[in-house]
């Protein structure tokens, strides 16, 4: 509970965006040694080969705290939130409470910000898609700004791991996936290392 009150507050800050926990988006990761017979469901027109999908959440610290990695490349992300587990303890009635309060109204849940292709959850974001007023417009820039936050994860993912930024010779996906959380580990070790985490050093108050 202390990170994510942590979170609010840095987000808040930087973003302007309070109760927010973070970006959430998909990225491919392309897979070499694809078996034949697979290649057509890891395919899709706009990748060049087959590709794995990597979905991950990240905040303004670019820490990764939600990783789902192994769907195929045919799908969009509205495909792999469907079979994510990030919001599987909010549907089940689990999930702890994360309040936030924002112009003066008391929300339970905090929320990601994503682009227009997913739904329109209470939990996710979006910026509007023909903003006309100057306070639409304004919102979109800032929700845009943001949410960029993820892509600069994904970015530092691939500069530091050349295997995340060329196509994986590896035969299963297990252990692809095995080598891609291995990375996001050590990426999240190099930021607290480097005193860079917003959630490190803390003492419960």
């Amino acid at each position: 509970m202390y990170d994510i009150q942590r979170m609010y507050m840095v987000h808040g800050e930087k973003h302007g965006f309070p109760g927010m926990l973070g970006s959430l988006d998909c990225m491919h990761v392309g897979w070499a040694m694809c078996p034949t017979s697979w290649r057509g469901r890891f395919h899709r027109g706009d990748h060049p080969g087959p590709t794995i999908i990597f979905e991950a959440a990240a905040s303004q610290d670019l820490w990764i705290w939600h990783a789902f990695f192994g769907v195929a490349g045919s799908n969009n992300d509205l495909n792999v939130i469907d079979q994510s587990p990030i919001i599987d303890d909010l549907i089940d009635g689990v999930e702890p409470p994360q309040a936030f309060f924002a112009n003066g109204e008391h929300f339970k849940y905090g929320y990601y910000l994503v682009d227009g292709i997913y739904n329109e959850w209470g939990i996710l974001v979006q910026a509007y898609a023909a903003p006309v007023s100057d306070k639409r417009k304004y919102f979109t820039k800032k929700q845009e700004s943001a949410r960029k936050d993820i892509e600069r994860a994904f970015g530092v993912l691939k500069k530091r791991w050349a295997m995340l930024a060329n196509p994986i010779r590896f035969w299963t996906r297990e252990k692809i996936t095995e080598v891609d959380i291995t990375c996001i580990i050590l990426h999240n070790m190099i930021l607290e290392d480097e005193g860079k985490a917003i959630c490190q050093n803390y003492q419960e108050p």
